[in-house]
């Protein structure tokens, strides 16, 4: 399904980008089910018509905003651990971006979880899509022998997704944790030795 009419110029492309800037703030604010078109074509400064130029409803905006999110953090975190060969730096590092994107722009992790309520299946879509590109990452590892091989890599998987997922909840939405490579220290301190004596 194609989300998104692509624009044919620089001006579109400008045009395009200040429309998703403005719905990312209009649902950050007010909810998917408290925005409109209209109030996103005010905060991009654009007539309703553009909008429909390059999106056929709300939710198309919607939905495209999460398969951006998608890429943004999977591409981050990729960036950010190329060239790592230790999977503890590998979880470090993955941990410790996951977090700064969540502190630097809120807004991912609001719309992100009020998907849920919108489109049920786009929720569990996203997640299932960030846990299959995950899992292939952890089968990877085990077959190197950086994991325990008796492992399951899609339950792994999950496990560090629940774990940065409320990590990020806690340290960075309720409380805006500043030393968050101390955070990323201690889980994966609990990840490797575990917590029982």
């Amino acid at each position: 399904m194609n989300l998104i009419n692509q624009p044919k110029t620089a001006r579109g492309e400008k045009t395009l980008q200040s429309i998703i800037d403005a719905a990312e703030k209009i649902f950050y604010e007010k909810g998917y089910n408290g925005s409109t078109i209209k109030d996103i074509a005010n905060e991009a400064s654009v007539s309703v018509g553009t909008i429909y130029i390059y999106f056929v409803d709300k939710k198309s905006i919607y939905d495209y905003l999460l398969l951006q999110y998608s890429h943004y953090i999977r591409s981050n975190i990729a960036k950010k651990t190329e060239g790592l060969t230790s999977r503890r730096e590998i979880e470090r590092v993955g941990l410790l971006v996951f977090l700064e994107i969540v502190r630097d722009r809120k807004h991912i992790y609001n719309i992100i979880w009020e998907s849920l309520y919108i489109d049920k299946q786009k929720f569990q879509d996203y997640y299932m899509t960030f846990a299959k590109h995950y899992t292939h990452g952890l089968q990877q590892a085990i077959e190197e022998g950086t994991v325990k091989k008796d492992l399951d890599p899609q339950v792994v998987a999950w496990t560090l997704m629940g774990v940065s997922n409320f990590l990020g909840l806690r340290y960075v939405m309720f409380d805006e944790e500043q030393d968050l490579e101390k955070i990323a220290d201690m889980a994966m301190d609990i990840i490797e030795k575990g917590l029982f004596t």
